[in-house]
């Protein structure tokens, strides 16, 4: 079963792969810099950057610690990852992906329910 995708704080119409990355980038052009996005089966993938990079998770319920995008070999941390509710974190750069590739990620996401082949994640369960 193909899943579909909503933005949790836009229209319930659902988003496909082919437009969720335009609707991310309205998004972090408005100054929304935490998007998630709910799919019909009830999972969630949670969408934050600093502009730069980005944290990805992908998770299977509300109570599920689910698994995020890593870059094994980055170093460093980034700050400016800021959330709704204005709650601004820093993160180390290995637990985040350059926005380019955060932005490939979850188009895959979106498209298919998986990580890409080439991804690279940690489960966090």
């Amino acid at each position: 079963m193909i899943e579909s995708w909503v933005i949790n704080d836009d229209s319930p119409v659902p988003v496909s792969s082919g437009v969720v990355l335009e609707a991310l980038r309205s998004r972090i052009d408005s100054g929304q810099l935490e998007t998630w996005l709910t799919s019909s089966s009830g999972r969630s993938v949670a969408f934050v950057t600093n502009t730069g990079r980005a944290v990805v998770m992908l998770l299977e319920d509300e109570s599920d610690p689910g698994e995020h995008a890593v870059d094994p070999g980055a170093q460093g941390s980034s700050d400016g990852f800021v959330l709704s509710n204005g709650q601004d974190d820093e993160y180390p750069d290995q637990d985040t992906v350059p926005i380019v590739a955060a932005f490939r990620l979850v188009e895959h996401i979106v498209r298919t329910g998986s990580w890409p082949a080439d991804a690279r994640w940690v489960v966090d369960r």
